[in-house]
């Protein structure tokens, strides 16, 4: 915040929320403004009361005449940084039609060049001018260094990188780091043919706001004439590498049917089998040959022990496993595990009375590339052609249990219509104790985690929007029925091997 003081009157006063006078005292040691005393408990309190903070950082903006200019000025300077000053309405709406006006007329040197600089670096420090880049093919690689996903998939991209210089394809790729140390920068940089924006450029937080990026890597192409071609190519690369080429609606098409021909002459032998490893094994370590598992309904179960959502899901499935085969039903589960070690693979795996990939196959890595594995727990279905079904089985489980098999398209939407039957008997609103601030609305919400049990829910939720509160059904009404949640009292999700809290 020190960049806005030298633009006019403008102060910044500190409310801590920390527990302690010496915890407050490190933070604000760290700060160039005024604070409330640590000391002075009533009006921190009273504050933070008359704004209803809910959650912090919270950022709150008044005038020159003592007038609130604006209300949600985190994400404000967080977007425009200084440019946003004096952040009232009328200067945010000029920069937001500014911005739209510059989507309307980008360029590559549009999106690129600062005030300060109209040039990118290459790794051996020389400066290229952003003209040379004018009328080329041009991808803006967001990446972070010690990024799992970006470390995998950057030496995919220096491959195709070459391939199209060798094929003398008028292509560049300009790398917008994210990284929050030089060092880490200059060690991703080193190994890349590409170009870069300067380490720290002020340039890399506007293009995420500009580009809106969800997700790294990112890989935005602009084509040849300056507009955005494409938002992000990485899975392309990842699936198709140089067959993605060049990036045009029209060669997505032509991908999209090559995969659909896929999905469709898919059998189980050839999602399980690859070369001599054509079996799984069951509880005792005995082989069980793919080929006796064809013409069944498999759910591939993606899991780890370390993993505290799937240590909280193992017991909703092997419930709906044991109902499901009590039916006769032509059923199996197969392990695929990321555990680290045999003996937790062993510990885990002998809580279960289904099938296995053995600990350290590589076909765990084809079917994490096959299905797209971001999280675990994970369960795809594979319905007795060798087809997918579905790779949200987890989620249909937890919602409707052993019921949600065999989890086709058809069977679930007569699993849904008898849920919105039933949601149409409850109350549009309610009060409710936990909550008391403000009624809760009957809404229909993807996946929520209830603040009344701590379970994970789907479909319907008992909602607050502005204070982002969620009871489902069962908690609100007080009922007894399975109302669609999953125990979930760790609070955690993952991604990828790595689980993180929700």
């Amino acid at each position: 915040m020190n960049s806005y003081h030298p633009r006019g009157t403008f102060e910044v006063v500190f409310i801590s929320s920390d527990t302690d006078d010496a915890s407050f005292k490190s933070y604000f040691s760290k700060m160039p403004w005024l604070a409330i005393p640590f000391s002075d408990t009533e009006t921190r309190e009273r504050v933070e009361e008359m704004f209803e903070v809910r959650g912090i950082p919270n950022l709150v903006i008044f005038d020159t005449n003592g007038k609130v200019s604006c209300d949600d000025a985190v994400s404000a300077v967080m977007e425009h940084g200084v440019d946003g000053y004096p952040f009232n309405l009328d200067r945010l709406n000029f920069l937001k039609e500014q911005e739209e006006n510059a989507k309307k007329n980008q360029t590559i040197s549009s999106i690129l060049v600062s005030r300060s600089r109209d040039y990118v670096i290459s790794n051996d420090g020389k400066k290229i001018p952003l003209l040379d880049l004018e009328g080329k093919m041009v991808g803006l690689y967001f990446s972070i260094h010690a990024h799992r996903m970006c470390s995998e998939f950057t030496p995919k991209l220096v491959e195709l990188y070459k391939r199209l210089k060798e094929k003398g394809e008028n292509f560049e790729v300009v790398l917008i780091s994210l990284d929050h140390e030089e060092n880490d920068f200059k060690e991703s940089f080193e190994t890349m043919p590409w170009l870069a924006l300067p380490f720290e450029d002020k340039s890399c937080k506007k293009l995420v706001r500009y580009f809106e990026l969800e997700t790294i890597p990112t890989l935005v192409v602009i084509g040849q004439d300056g507009k955005t071609l494409n938002p992000n190519v990485a899975e392309l690369i990842e699936d198709h590498g140089i067959e993605a080429y060049p990036f045009t609606q029209e060669k997505l098409d032509e991908l999209a049917k090559i995969e659909k021909a896929k999905l469709e002459s898919q059998t189980l032998e050839s999602v399980l089998v690859d070369g001599e490893n054509d079996f799984v094994i069951d509880e005792s370590g005995s082989k069980v040959p793919v080929s006796g598992l064809v013409g069944k309904n498999i759910l591939l179960y993606f899991s780890a022990q370390w993993c505290p959502p799937c240590r909280a899901f193992l017991p909703k499935l092997i419930e709906a496993y044991h109902t499901i085969k009590a039916k006769g039903s032509a059923f199996e589960v197969i392990f695929i595990s990321s555990d680290s070690d045999q003996s937790t693979f062993d510990e885990f795996y002998s809580e279960m009375s289904w099938l296995a990939l053995p600990f350290g196959d590589g076909r765990k890595q084809i079917l994490n590339k096959k299905f797209k594995i971001q999280g675990i727990p994970t369960a795809v279905a594979i319905g007795p052609s060798g087809r997918t079904i579905t790779k949200e089985a987890r989620m249909h489980l937890t919602a409707y249990g052993a019921d949600a098999f065999p989890f086709t398209e058809e069977h679930l939407k007569q699993l849904e219509e008898e849920i919105e039957k039933k949601a149409k008997g409850w109350p549009e609103k309610v009060k409710h104790e936990l909550h008391s601030e403000h009624e809760l609305i009957r809404t229909k919400r993807s996946s929520y985690n209830c603040d009344g049990c701590g379970e994970t829910g789907y479909s319907w939720s008992f909602y607050c929007k502005e204070c982002d509160f969620d009871l489902h059904p069962k908690c609100a009404l007080k009922e007894d029925e399975d109302t669609g949640t999953e125990k979930g009292k760790e609070g955690f999700i993952c991604d990828g091997d790595v689980c993180r809290k929700a």
